[in-house]
């Protein structure tokens, strides 16, 4: 999380000034406006090709002991949904034909919140990116015994899915 103690805009020390319901917070007096804590908003898409089959990622930078979802950083002027289509195309090279939005989960780790989709896509071959050592399609069933364990985003889109199939 940032925590802002100098105005972004103009440079200035900020001081608290209490704001409605939201108490005190870091206020510019020279721009006359608040600075709230900011942190990273990022997607994460459980992909599917709606036949019981999902995408399952392997990408050693992350973990070498689980395996991972499709997940990225948004970017400014991006839409969540822009962004989890961006992401699958990226990372597996595949195009989205349905878009589902989910949840939203907070990553303590990190400090991240993660907008949750399920995305369905044609059954096709990985075109895989750089950051991706591996894909593979699995059974959904065997997906939650894979990925990160409960208290994971993953395990937590992964089960949302599941409860939803069955």
């Amino acid at each position: 999380v940032m925590r802002y103690q100098y105005c972004p805009k103009c440079g200035a020390k900020l001081s608290l000034r209490r704001l409605g319901d939201d108490g005190e917070v870091p206020w510019c007096a020279s721009c006359e406006m608040p600075w709230f804590d900011t942190f990273s908003t990022c997607v994460i898409a459980l992909v599917t090709d709606g036949a019981g089959q999902v995408a399952l990622l392997r990408q050693k930078y992350i973990s070498n002991r689980y395996a991972n979802l499709v997940s990225g950083y948004m970017q400014p002027g991006e839409t969540a949904e822009e962004a989890a289509a961006r992401e699958i195309g990226e990372e597996l090279g595949l195009e989205v034909a349905k878009l589902r939005f989910v949840s939203t989960y907070w990553f303590e780790k990190k400090d991240m919140l993660m907008i949750g989709f399920i995305a369905r896509v044609p059954h096709r071959p990985f075109g895989l990116s750089a950051e991706v050592d591996g894909a593979e399609w699995v059974p959904a069933s065997e997906a939650l015994s894979l990925v990160h364990p409960p208290g994971s985003v993953s395990y937590a889109l992964v089960a949302a899915f599941l409860e939803e199939e069955s």
